[in-house]
């Protein structure tokens, strides 16, 4: 097999390569940008390409280029059926002999160089297979790109006990960070407009009554009732254990937020049922409001709750919170 392998080393990689653009200022503008390099000699009117953007002006993009060799083909297919059906970028190495120039038009060449006795490595057994690419600048040779690739069959691992899915992460953004500080810190913060005093829930960046940006917080008193709920049965979602109940909570101080309801079976959930709030510790990361039946009989109008398909979690007894759209009302 390695007889067969080392009898492609010189042969051509790629050939005619052409880069898809010249050298130009945009793309070198966004390389200085992306890492973060400012040297003055990347700019103006003398600017020259930084010289580690060597490959950059060689690459096919999304829609690759035509010139690999039936050569190169050829190696990578006998591999392949050998089993080294994995590859990994292991490193690559430049050498640059003169600068690029915003309009120079780039060719290049790429021979196979070398290729391996087999190797086993960690991740896996196979051969290490390295590339040599000459790369011109109006016909004159502008620098060299090695490039070593490992095409391995993967070591095989022991068999790992699945773990249980994680609950998904809350959305945090800028305008809601501190509702998630305050259930971190197991306080329940409500957003108040300090132009009309309106209280609202879930936060905004603007008051939904007067339009005013300017507002502070208040802390609920965790008091409060079931105005609406689902029961989740379908569809059955990753971490979480249907059924579970997720209730529409109308706080004393008249907001109302989604979360789960605990404490009492997902079909002794009713209406109008007191609740009072909880903060449950789902993983090391994560914290959520809940609120728990304050007893188990149902209080107020409803029967039982309909199937709802939406956000929630669940586990023994409830679940957690979250943003999701607001559940409808259960069958009555």
């Amino acid at each position: 097999m390695y007889a067969l392998l080392k009898a492609y080393e010189g042969r051509p990689a790629a050939v005619g390569g052409r880069g898809k653009d010249p050298v130009n200022l945009p793309m070198i503008r966004h390389w200085c940008e992306a890492m973060g390099d400012a040297h003055p000699a990347y700019r103006g009117p003398d600017a020259v390409a930084p010289p580690t953007m060597l490959q950059a002006w060689t690459m096919g993009g999304l829609s690759g280029h035509e010139d690999r060799s039936e050569a190169y083909g050829e190696l990578l297919g006998l591999l392949d059926g050998a089993g080294y059906t994995s590859v990994v970028a292991t490193d690559c190495e430049q050498e640059y002999l003169r600068p690029l120039r915003p309009g120079d038009e780039i060719t290049f060449e790429a021979v196979v160089e070398s290729v391996s006795p087999r190797k086993t490595t960690k991740l896996g057994t196979g051969h290490f297979v390295t590339t040599r690419m000459d790369v011109r600048a109006g016909g004159e040779l502008a620098g060299t790109h090695r490039f070593r690739i490992l095409k391995y069959a993967p070591a095989d691992r022991p068999a790992k006990a699945p773990d249980r899915p994680r609950r998904p992460r809350p959305v945090v953004n800028r305008d809601n960070a501190g509702f998630w500080e305050g259930v971190a810190a197991h306080r329940l913060l409500i957003q108040w407009c300090t132009a009309c005093g309106t209280l609202r829930f879930p936060w905004l960046p603007g008051c939904n009554a007067c339009g005013a940006a300017e507002w502070d917080t208040v802390e609920a008193g965790g008091a409060g009732t079931v105005y609406s709920y689902v029961v989740m049965h379908h569809p059955p979602f990753p971490a979480f254990d249907p059924p579970y109940a997720v209730g529409l909570i109308e706080l004393a101080e008249g907001v109302r937020m989604i979360a789960n309801v605990v404490g009492v079976p997902y079909d002794k959930v009713r209406i109008g049922m007191p609740v009072r709030l909880e903060f449950q510790r789902i993983d090391e990361e994560l914290v959520l409001p809940v609120f728990r039946a304050v007893y188990a009989a149902g209080a107020g109008a409803g029967a039982g709750a309909g199937a709802g398909a939406g956000a929630g979690a669940g586990d023994e007894d409830g679940g957690d919170g979250g943003d999701a759209s607001e559940p409808r009302e259960g069958e009555r």
